[in-house]
């Protein structure tokens, strides 16, 4: 039977070194998770893999589309299940990587069925936002949905309003439409999370956020302020370089910002992602091991 290796983990965990090793290993593309890695104008502040990366091996979903296109998690469960049909006839074994926890999850156990959100309740959560604030409607959510209310990124006020018309509308948490039936899929699914001591994690962040500014970060967002309403730069060191270039903070004050909220984001990872229990975890230096691992299944 064919097999889907998905290997995810926080961010700046190690993720890109380890499954080019694994890609090698096994002559099989990458099949990115990452769901901002996936627009072509996002390359230094989503750590894009490097072009050298990119011709070592193949990759798919990275750079595929504009942050003028729309997508989303359901579209993209459904183009990775028509790659890994193709791929599969090539290799019994294909390779998924990233940190996208929505999108891992599409690809895993499919998409839950949101309803549609009625035009008074989009209306009337629009007015609370303007009125009362995004921290109020945070609260809100935290009375209403606690279980959402620890993973959600309470900065993306789409994602806080999402959740509260589902809440509102329903009389249900957003949590409860997030646990319907897995959808089965005709391949095995073998995953692993990569993790490393805290202090270790956060010094990488730190790292590579710095790099990012040397390999330069802030052009790349000056290039996009024409944009900047747009949904998909609505992330962390997007977000904190356009509170900069407002002239809100010093440069100084928004790269610690963004080491900051790259910290909570992984922590959030890791809250999601430890709560799957078929996951196996490994720290990234372990190759061997994983390797060992994956051969059970082949």
């Amino acid at each position: 039977m064919a097999s889907l290796i998905v290997i995810t983990g926080p961010t700046a965990v190690g993720k890109s070194e380890l499954c080019i090793d694994i890609a090698k290993y096994y002559g099989i593309p990458i099949i990115n998770a990452d769901s901002r890695q996936i627009y072509r104008e996002l390359k230094i502040g989503t750590a894009t893999p490097t072009e050298e990366q990119l011709k070592s091996v193949k990759h798919y979903f990275v750079g595929s589309i504009s942050i003028d296109n729309y997508f989303n998690a359901s579209m993209y469960e459904q183009d990775v299940l028509t790659l890994l049909d193709k791929q599969f006839k090539h290799s019994p074994i294909q390779l998924l990587t990233g940190g996208s926890m929505m999108y891992i999850d599409a690809v895993c156990n499919g998409i839950d069925d949101i309803p549609t959100i009625r035009e008074d309740i989009r209306e009337e959560m629009k007015k609370r936002y303007a009125n009362e604030g995004l921290e109020a409607l945070c609260e809100d959510l935290r009375r209403l949905d606690p279980e959402h209310y620890e993973i959600v990124d309470k900065k993306n006020y789409r994602r806080v309003i999402h959740a509260l018309e589902i809440c509102y509308q329903t009389g249900r948490t957003y949590t409860s439409f997030r646990r319907q039936e897995k959808k089965q899929r005709p391949f095995k699914i073998i995953k692993i999370g990569l993790n490393r001591e805290r202090e270790e994690l956060y010094h990488r962040i730190n790292l590579r956020v710095d790099q990012m500014m040397t390999d330069g970060l802030l052009d790349e967002v000056q290039s996009l302020q024409s944009k900047r309403t747009n949904n998909a730069l609505n992330t962390v060191g997007y977000k904190e370089m356009f509170t900069y270039l407002d002239g809100t903070w010093s440069l100084e004050e928004a790269v610690e910002r963004i080491k900051g909220d790259t910290r909570r984001y992984a922590r959030k990872q890791l809250t999601w992602f430890k709560r799957d229990e078929e996951m196996r975890w490994f720290h990234p230096q372990q190759k061997e091991d994983i390797l060992k691992y994956i051969s059970q299944y082949e």
